[in-house]
């Protein structure tokens, strides 16, 4: 084995776990979860099957990531964080086969406690704050808090709160890093990094 695995951890035949990856007490990986390499799996977390994690993934501990959901490479995921795969779930309805998507984008970050409703994308280094609700599309580098989940700014690659200028540029406190803030002529606000 090229990963780690607690005596406690659950690897079913079929699962894909990349080298230097960790899976820590209780948690268990179902078949047809893809891990890439070092990913660090808390204790206490199912990985359902289908579910893709790219590189370098951190699940902090009671997290079930089910079916449908993707996270690509860098992404941190906080203790007992929530995301779901039905939209309309009924114990009596069997609606196995009509799981909704939802992409995790690079290096985001979803808090402790949040949910993220199913069919919501999360872009990349978005920051979604401790409990928030998430039930919209959340943009890259955007930052929400909040039960439903609102937009209260801008995050950079580091995780710091970005400041923009009257011309739209903001620096990240920690790694100076410049970013750039546009509005569309529909009023949509956009952020990129340019250096």
């Amino acid at each position: 084995m090229e990963y780690q695995a607690h005596e406690t951890a659950a690897i079913d035949e079929g699962a894909s776990i990349g080298k230097g990856s960790k899976v820590w007490h209780f948690s268990h990986i179902m078949p047809g979860a893809v891990l890439g390499e070092n990913c660090n799996i808390g204790q206490n977390v199912v990985v359902s099957p289908g579910v893709i994690l790219g590189k370098n993934v951190k699940v902090q501990n009671n997290v079930s990531i089910y079916e449908g959901v993707t996270c690509d490479d860098d992404v941190f995921l906080g203790p007992s964080c929530v995301f779901t795969n039905v939209i309309n779930p009924r114990s009596a309805v069997v609606r196995r086969g009509d799981y909704a998507r939802t992409r995790v984008g690079k290096g985001a970050t979803i808090g402790a406690n949040a949910t993220i409703v199913c069919g919501n994308d999360i872009g990349s280094f978005a920051f979604i704050g401790a409990g928030a609700v998430v039930t919209t599309a959340v943009p890259d580098y955007a930052l929400l808090v909040g039960n439903p989940a609102k937009q209260i700014g801008w995050m950079s690659e580091f995780g710091q709160r970005l400041r923009f200028d009257d011309h739209g540029m903001g620096v990240c406190s920690e790694s100076q890093q410049t970013y750039q803030r546009t509005t569309s002529a529909g009023g949509k606000e956009t952020v990129r990094r340019i250096h």
